[in-house]
């Protein structure tokens, strides 16, 4: 009830052209109504997501990890220039931040539009529970956020969800990728006061003292 008729066309509409670069998905079947509500009905893939792996399988946490990084620099390689843009859909929340003051508002901005300019696939909310793994392979799902950008805002943004949810594996993850794709830490660490801001507008109190802390 809670979403928007517009948010959820959006939705399908990023699903469907995300679909296109052969990235492994459940398939986009319709957009409907069901008991009165806006619906998107895909694909069931079944498995397990790499998240419940993890926590099976300690021991394999790296070897996980590892396959992580690799979805996501696969990710990273498409060019999708019909996507809406992270830059402004990241401005539009930090502007509507209540948070903090005016002053804090206009250092973001100014750095976030200093940023380069991508057009690279970015999914938005790329961690561990958003793959699932089956006997047929692997597949990523909740494709709401994705928007053309700068890949490592989009891994800023995985390395905060690790922070947040698996803080064990944060360096590592941070790490990893960087070698992997051969990215400087310290160009991904300079987007992580803008995804720090973009994540506090969620208004989750317990997220709020490590929020605060990236934004400082």
């Amino acid at each position: 009830d809670e979403y928007k008729k517009s948010d959820i066309l959006n939705e399908a509409l990023n699903q469907a052209r995300v679909e296109e670069t052969g990235i492994p998905m459940p398939k986009l079947i319709e957009v409907c109504k069901l008991d009165g509500k806006w619906a998107i009905v895909s694909d069931y893939i079944e498995g397990k997501t790499l998240q419940q792996l993890m926590d099976e399988n300690p021991d394999k946490k790296d070897t996980y990890l590892n396959q992580f990084i690799d979805i996501q620099c696969e990710i990273h390689a498409q060019y999708m220039p019909l996507l809406s843009k992270l830059k402004d859909k990241m401005a539009r929340q930090i502007k509507t931040l209540g948070q903090i003051d005016e002053i804090k508002k206009y250092e973001l901005l100014t750095r976030l539009d200093s940023m380069p300019k991508h057009i690279k696939l970015c999914h938005g909310n790329f961690e561990p529970k958003n793959v699932i793994i089956n006997d047929e392979g692997t597949y990523v799902i909740n494709w709401g956020s994705a928007r053309q950008g700068n890949a490592s805002a989009d891994v800023a943004r995985t390395y905060l969800l690790f922070c947040l949810n698996n803080p064990d594996l944060a360096e590592a993850y941070l790490d990893k990728y960087c070698v992997k794709s051969g990215t400087s830490k310290q160009y991904v660490q300079a987007w992580l006061p803008i995804v720090a801001a973009a994540q506090l507008i969620k208004g989750k109190p317990e997220e709020k003292d490590l929020l605060m802390k990236w934004i400082d």
